[in-house]
């Protein structure tokens, strides 16, 4: 992509994530909360997790889809749970959540393990986003933490399972592409899980 291109194609970005919210905040309670549970039953076939891995899900905030049903499912399976802290503008890590451990405000609105937490490498990623296509290609809320946390554990030689969270108003008809985005193989919605062929 050119770098002419950049400056429309994040005005895109913004206008497209904009109308997908709304469309998210405009959802009925009482569906967010049977959406919650549908992803938690679909996930816990369709997901294989157990002793070994480590599942990072997120703190819901604002209208998003609430992992935590799905994150409780996939932790009885024997999975270790944590959850993002942003650290500064950049950088995300992510903090081991343990059952009745307290809760602190972790950047973004979000809250989550303190600072003493143990740091864990995911090998599952819950990942939220905005909106997303039928290629698997997402629109995050803007900062890039999950893409720079994704490629940092790739340099890494790490590959985490991808799976986006997300309701189904979130679909759109495209995504536009940039450099960094890290496309996604499976999407998790409360009508089932999407998996998608991804190049590269």
């Amino acid at each position: 992509m050119t770098e002419e291109r950049l400056p429309a194609t994040r005005e895109l970005k913004k206008a497209l994530r904009l109308e997908a919210l709304a469309r998210r905040d405009a959802l009925d309670p009482h569906r967010r909360i049977e959406a919650a549970l549908a992803i938690a039953e679909t996930g816990l076939a369709a997901i294989d997790a157990g002793p070994g891995d480590v599942v990072s899900g997120f703190m819901p905030i604002r209208s998003e889809m609430d992992t935590r049903p799905l994150m409780a499912v996939l932790a009885e399976k024997g999975a270790r749970l944590c959850v993002p802290a942003i650290l500064d503008r950049t950088t995300i890590v992510f903090r081991e959540l343990v059952r009745g451990a307290p809760l602190v405000d972790t950047g973004f609105g979000t809250v989550g393990p303190p600072e003493d937490a143990a740091v864990l490498e995911p090998t599952i990623m819950l990942v939220p986003l905005a909106a997303f296509d039928a290629r698997g290609h997402r629109i995050g809320y803007g900062a890039g933490h999950y893409d720079r946390a994704i490629a940092r554990l790739h340099a890494r030689g790490l590959h985490p399972r991808l799976y986006g969270i997300a309701f189904d108003c979130q679909e759109i008809s495209q995504a536009p592409d940039e450099p960094h985005d890290v496309p996604l193989p499976a999407i998790l919605t409360e009508s089932g899980l999407r998996r998608f062929e991804i190049e590269g």
